[in-house]
């Protein structure tokens, strides 16, 4: 039998908006705002959506108006055949890297030839933890293995910065970076390709086509005068090498945007005329500390690297979310690798974090640095809330 390759055809995003009432998505509905990008992809390509055999889609908090698998809502309000599933997954912030991961899986096993992979969060309707009405979900067996607590995301970025000796000048400097790199991206064009301009709140005015949180006017000094924000006697009592250096403009923000990526067989694709950009090589994902929660890039990445074949120096470029300034800071600590590297087009403590549709994003600006520096091997990696964490190894073609 002949060895099936998947291939990424074509990704699609929204701008990115603030996670807040004010922000420019948030008059969106976020089943239509996820249909707007699986309409833009299939026309793009000049697809007849009777033939993509799932939509999988990603999104974290799946209550209210993102409840009851807001893929196959989104599938039937982008006025997809009826005969076209879908289904919704939860892997916290690698929720849309993880749609990426089982689309291409499910054609190199040759279970489907021709899939959507997406994901869609509005941060500014459905907060986080909206899903929890005020209760947590530790049960008593959860307590026992862990009888003094695990901590906030806020608190385990704050872990790592102190075991990896990652200073706040360090942290504020990588947040400055990407905005540079962001709003240099945007300037040139770079990133246009993969964003769907929408329409505005009031339809009558400029439609929606860049990413709000981009903070051109920002300078390392306003970025040093911010407070931390996590800073908690308790937690200190309990860390005392916690040195508080963690604050808003080091952390990713809360965002609202969607994504839809086309995936195919390669001998689809070519039957269909569509032309792939990449292949889909290698996938890991791992667990690890959750009381770090953070730091299971690394072991994802090794584990990827050691599945793939290749070497770290093999990788030309590299997306590695910016949760918070000091998880890329630690990866980028413990495998020596060149900054220069790793997220050129800004990440998103720049462009923003929608946690079920990052992934999107991230795979987006992976394959245009691969395009625009010729490169051949992209990586790209995402923490996950719990101690998880994904690594996805793509092939430019």
């Amino acid at each position: 039998m002949a060895t099936r390759r998947a291939v990424i055809v074509d990704v699609i995003r929204t701008p990115f908006g603030r996670g807040r009432e004010s922000g420019v998505l948030a008059h969106w509905h976020p089943v239509d705002l996820y249909a707007q990008v699986l309409s833009a992809i299939v026309e793009r390509n000049r697809l007849d959506p009777a033939l993509i055999e799932d939509v999988i889609t990603g999104c974290v908090v799946q209550v209210a108006e993102q409840s009851g698998n807001i893929g196959r809502q989104a599938v039937l309000a982008a006025g997809f055949p009826e005969s076209v599933p879908a289904v919704t997954l939860d892997r916290k912030c690698g929720s849309a890297q993880q749609a990426v991961d089982f689309a291409a899986q499910g054609v190199i096993a040759g279970a489907c030839d021709l899939v959507l992979a997406g994901g869609v969060e509005m941060m500014s309707r459905v907060p986080m933890r909206a899903n929890r009405m005020g209760k947590d979900n530790m049960g008593s067996a959860h307590h026992a293995r862990y009888p003094e607590g695990l901590v906030g995301q806020g608190i385990a970025a704050e872990l790592i910065a102190a075991k990896w000796n990652i200073s706040r000048e360090e942290q504020d400097r990588l947040a400055l970076r990407s905005h540079e790199l962001a709003a240099a991206a945007e300037d040139s064009g770079s990133t246009a390709r993969d964003i769907l301009p929408l329409p505005s709140r009031n339809h009558d005015s400029s439609p929606v086509a860049r990413d709000e949180g981009l903070r051109r006017d920002t300078t390392f000094d306003k970025l040093s005068a911010l407070q931390p924000a996590f800073r908690d006697p308790t937690m200190q009592e309990r860390f005392p090498e916690i040195d508080w250096s963690v604050s808003a403009g080091n952390s990713s923000q809360v965002t609202d945007g969607a994504c839809a990526v086309l995936i195919a067989e390669e001998s689809t694709a070519a039957r269909l005329n569509l032309t792939p950009r990449a292949s889909v090589e290698a996938f890991a994902v791992t667990g690890d500390d959750p009381l770090f929660m953070l730091t299971g890039i690394i072991p994802a990445t090794e584990k990827l690297l050691r599945r793939a074949g290749v070497s770290f120096d093999d990788i030309d470029s590299f997306e590695v979310n910016e949760a918070f300034a000091s998880v890329v800071l630690a990866w980028q600590k413990h495998f020596a690798a060149d900054q220069e590297k790793i997220n050129q087009f800004g990440g998103a403590i720049a462009l923003g974090h929608p946690v079920g549709a990052s992934g999107g994003r991230l795979l987006g600006n992976l394959l245009r640095t691969l395009e625009e520096t010729n490169g051949r091997y992209g990586l790209q990696t995402m923490c996950e809330s719990g101690g998880m964490a994904n690594a996805t190894l793509v092939r430019r073609l």
